[in-house]
């Protein structure tokens, strides 16, 4: 007689091909009733319109059907609660986390990734000025410019005349840089009005170099990602090399670059990377008298962090000084910290840190072995 761990064991061999995983692992399966050669089988997928639900209706009529003496099954397809939607996502990024190459990034090391859906929003002067905020909280903190084609982070730190070296282990050694740990392209190239054409599987190889061929520092406290605009291949090579990223969204207060940034936002949720917060920068221009100006239009940033159910970290409003200290390598956060941009920043940096809180020194294991310490000393 056919039992209920037999069609567990079939349904095994049904792939969820988005998640790479089978269906009993990742909790999909529900209720199965075995009456006779007929099979009920239950199956909740991350949405009621997930693309994959008649390739994974077949499947699971296939497998159960290649059991001896079964002749009928029936699918029951619902669509999974918030709850059950947490748990499968946080079985997926553990399974990836497990799974994932080896990186030279510590996996205490908090990694943020700052993302746009479009360029021109100010992404890369948020990565600077957010990784120098971090640092003056008293955290290590590294940089790693991954817009490789639009690299413009050294020309921010004053650094366009130095060049990445080698050590005797032929690591990469990070350049040093305002305290940072600082890695990019324009730190790789001869001159930086030079182009790189490069294609995808030569993008997704710098950012695999990038991540395992430098000695980035192993007490790195948080590693701030300049991520280049859009959904390439970057943004999917960094969720897979890096599954402890998190990300934060970048927009400005005009609807049509919000919409486009909630594009980013759903790649991160198909790649099971969390979303932490939207910044929304150019969030209006205040004069010397007082008169403030919605250059951008208003509430796009608002309307963005309440669509994806995240915290909006911060309104930075337009600054000349954001502009002038960007061209000359004086970010504003150093140059001028109490501006209405160094500001914002650094209260978009300290809220960021309540959110995503520094790894604890004092792990289990530690704790393991100071126990131990203490026992054998009784």
């Amino acid at each position: 007689m056919t039992t209920t761990d037999d069609i567990e064991a079939a349904l095994r061999g049904v792939i969820d091909p988005e998640l790479n995983a089978d269906i009993v692992e990742l909790g999909m399966v529900g209720d199965i009733t075995i009456d006779g050669s007929d099979v009920s089988i239950g199956v909740a997928l991350t949405i009621a319109a997930c693309p994959m639900r008649d390739q994974i209706e077949n499947d699971v009529v296939r497998k159960v059907k290649a059991i001896p003496g079964i002749e009928d099954v029936s699918v029951n397809v619902t669509a999974m609660n918030g709850e059950q939607r947490s748990e499968l996502m946080g079985k997926v990024r553990l399974r990836a986390r497990e799974n994932a190459e080896p990186t030279m990034i510590s996996p205490q090391t908090r990694v943020i990734a700052v993302s746009s859906g479009k360029g021109g929003v100010g992404k890369s002067s948020l990565s600077v000025n957010l990784a120098l905020a971090i640092s003056a909280l008293g955290h290590r903190t590294g940089l790693l410019d991954a817009d490789i084609w639009g690299f413009s982070v050294p020309r921010m730190l004053d650094s366009i005349d130095a060049r990445l070296e080698a050590g005797d282990d032929r690591k990469i050694r990070p350049l040093q840089a305002a305290g940072l740990e600082v890695v990019s392209t324009g730190l790789m190239i001869d001159d930086e009005d030079t182009a790189l054409m490069w294609r995808g599987l030569m993008l997704s190889k710098a950012l695999e170099q990038f991540l395992t061929d430098v000695a980035w520092s192993p007490d790195l406290g948080y590693l701030i990602i300049d991520m280049p605009p859009g959904t390439g291949d970057v943004q999917m090579a960094l969720s897979r090399m890096l599954p402890q990223a998190e990300m934060v969204v970048v927009t400005t207060p005009q609807r049509a670059a919000q919409k486009v940034a909630a594009r980013v936002a759903d790649m991160a949720r198909r790649s099971h990377m969390p979303v932490v917060g939207v910044v929304e920068n150019m969030s209006g221009f205040t004069t010397e008298e007082g008169r403030h100006y919605d250059l951008f239009g208003s509430g796009g940033g608002s309307e963005l962090a309440d669509q994806l159910g995240v915290p909006l970290l911060g309104q930075i409003p337009l600054d000349p000084n954001v502009v002038n200290g960007g061209d000359e390598g004086r970010p504003v956060v150093t140059s001028d910290p109490d501006g209405p941009a160094g500001r914002e920043i650094r209260s978009v940096a300290d809220r960021l840190l309540d959110l995503v809180p520094p790894a604890a020194a004092d792990t289990c294991t530690a704790r393991i072995a100071v126990l131990e310490e203490q026992l054998a000393g009784m």
